[in-house]
């Protein structure tokens, strides 16, 4: 018996285009991030103040690579071919699932909580990269 119910069209989707799906939302989850603290009560004058995390140049520098990561990654998972794609897209998801689990971990205030979401967020999309990047399809 066949099933007469239309079916919705649809169609495989590359690897490289879902990874960079992927790390497109990781990096607006960043950017909602830093947009959001904003608003935390003594953020903006810290930052007038120079009272911030970010205080020096070379920590400035540091938080500018981890960050750049995502961005990076939106480009390289399309371009490069798959055996580095696969091993760049693991060591880069492991890297800042870590990465985002231990800001999550110490955001746990009540101004912050919403750090907390988004680190738990940017966690489970980096373990699908790596896990999507794991189970690449062979030919």
């Amino acid at each position: 018996m066949e099933n007469n119910e239309m079916q919705f069209e649809d169609f495989k989707i590359n690897i490289k285009l879902k990874l960079s799906a992927l790390w497109t939302s990781v990096m607006f989850l960043y950017i909602y991030g830093d947009y959001f603290e904003l608003y935390v009560p003594g953020k903006v004058q810290g930052l007038l103040n120079g009272q911030n995390m970010l205080s020096t140049p070379y920590k400035l520098l540091l938080a500018t690579i981890i960050l750049a990561l995502p961005s990076l990654m939106i480009f390289l998972s399309l371009m490069i071919k798959p055996k580095w794609n696969r091993v760049l897209n693991i060591s880069t998801g492991i890297f800042l699932t870590l990465f985002t689990l231990f800001v999550g971990v110490s955001s746990f205030t009540e101004w912050r909580m919403f750090y907390v979401m988004l680190a738990l967020l940017e966690s489970v999309i980096t373990s699908i990269i790596v896990w999507k990047a794991w189970i690449w399809p062979k030919n």
